[in-house]
């Protein structure tokens, strides 16, 4: 089916090479201040696919990200966050790019034309009925982002997408579909911009939600992060200190003694 790729479509913006930094810079940032209305727009969607997110990690499934290039990436950032910042499992949110681990920081030519090879690399996580499947890609038309999730498809497994072009390949494929339209990129077809901002956006969105959802935040505090570096030591005792309204001295005690700002302020309360 022939569509039109929005985010392919020129710039509106024309001879950027003849702006100063003041003007690219202020340009880029009138762009920027429409994304968040894009997403605003496909809330409805993104709740349908973030309530099966939650029904399936609920369920004792796991969340996987797949996508290639800049989108690949993204996930990949989202679904490293999660344990530091949530205390969950690593693999609990797992985050796949085509051409594997390499492909993070340097690009692997062609890697995302296979379309057998996303399907093989979940496959290689031990993909089940139990899972979810997000694929991520900004055109909607990557291979290795579709075949993967039509084998998910077929094999019964659910699946979602994040892509910012309405009929795309991959909106038609997924189950849950989320489509932001941000329009062209201030350069054209640079879709590690604005489409890429929503990408993120809606992320972010997603994970935290779902673990808000999972029982992961105690009123907005994030009480079962990992303790891994002496800032976030800090913030817990913080946490410790203003939900137990104790001394700091109290609450470093606690906190050494229980490893974690939940187990520390459960232990406290309950005598």
């Amino acid at each position: 089916m022939f569509f039109i790729k929005t985010t392919e479509s020129d710039s509106e913006y024309n001879h950027l090479e003849k702006m100063s930094v003041s003007e690219l810079l202020q340009n880029i940032n009138r762009e920027d201040k429409t994304v968040a209305h894009s997403v605003e727009n496909a809330l409805p969607q993104i709740e349908k696919l973030t309530k099966k997110v939650v029904e399936k990690l609920k369920a004792g499934g796991r969340l996987f990200y797949i996508g290639a290039g800049t989108s690949g990436r993204l996930g990949i950032v989202d679904a490293s966050e999660c344990p530091p910042t949530f205390g969950v499992p690593q693999n609990l949110v797992v985050g796949l790019i085509a051409g594997g681990d390499k492909a993070i920081r340097k690009a692997v030519e062609f890697a995302e034309d296979s379309e057998n090879q996303g399907w093989e690399d979940l496959k290689a996580e031990n993909i089940s009925e139990k899972d979810i499947v997000i694929g991520i890609a900004a055109s909607g038309t990557t291979p290795y982002v579709i075949g993967a999730l039509k084998k998910c498809n077929e094999s019964n497994i659910a699946t979602g997408c994040i892509t910012c072009n309405e009929a795309s390949p991959l909106a038609l494929t997924a189950q849950f579909p989320v489509i932001v339209i941000v329009g062209p990129e201030f350069v054209t077809g640079s879709s590690r911009m604005k489409a890429g901002t929503a990408q993120k956006l809606v992320l972010n969105m997603i994970s935290t939600a779902a673990m808000v959802q999972l029982g992961r935040v105690k009123g907005n505090k994030m009480v079962d992060m990992q303790l891994s570096n002496n800032k976030l030591v800090d913030r817990g005792v913080r946490m410790i200190m203003t939900e137990l309204n104790i001394t700091e001295k109290e609450a470093q005690a606690l906190l050494e003694k229980h490893k974690s700002v939940r187990n520390a302020i459960n232990n406290f309360q309950n005598g």
